[in-house]
């Protein structure tokens, strides 16, 4: 008879095991803080450009709710008439309105130019601009049937409506619509 104790396993780490491990995992620890870091760095990136965009398309609506007609927005003859003749007062040509008139403004052409307001007077956070450029463009319509558009006041159906937003720190929101004459006709 022996009195040997039975062997036992082994039981514990061995200081190069622990070593190991603790590298191991401070590696895996140091990459994960740099992936979170990245994405907190750039997270408010999403809602500068979705405000960039609720202005642009605020504007472009302004815009485009503005009228469009041979006449000046304040002629009562401007819902009938067929041509700049029918007009007691005319439209005034492209570019911004004159400084005193408040917005919304009477005709689409008067939206030209660079604001930082909105229609109601307010500010747009600090860092963001409009800029609206409106312009005649004849190539509105299908191929072969384009609508007539050029500078001239009795050929000028179709404006190009393109609102830019910049804001510090991030890449434009260009919108881009058209506006088609609409009285006395639609097109």
């Amino acid at each position: 008879m022996s009195f040997k104790p039975a062997a036992r396993a082994q039981s514990g780490l061995s200081l190069v095991e622990l070593i190991m491990f603790i590298v191991i995992v401070g590696v895996a620890v140091v990459g994960l803080l740099q992936v979170l870091s990245m994405g907190a760095r750039s997270s408010p990136d999403p809602m500068r450009r979705k405000q960039a965009l609720a202005i642009a398309e605020g504007m472009m609506e302004e815009v485009r709710l503005a009228r469009f007609t041979y006449c000046d927005g304040g002629d009562w003859s401007a819902e009938q008439a067929n041509s700049p003749a029918d007009c007691k007062v005319l439209a005034e040509g492209m570019g911004a309105e004159l400084p005193g008139n408040t917005r919304p403004f009477d005709n689409v052409n008067d939206y030209a130019g660079v604001y930082t307001t909105d229609a109601a007077g307010n500010n747009f956070p600090a860092g963001y601009t409009a800029t609206v450029a409106v312009a005649p463009d004849a190539t509105l319509g299908p191929a072969g049937a384009r609508i007539a558009a050029d500078a001239t006041p009795a050929n000028m159906n179709v404006l190009r409506i393109t609102v830019t937003v910049t804001y510090t720190g991030g890449d434009p929101v260009v919108l881009d619509g058209y506006r088609t004459r609409y009285a006395p006709r639609s097109l």
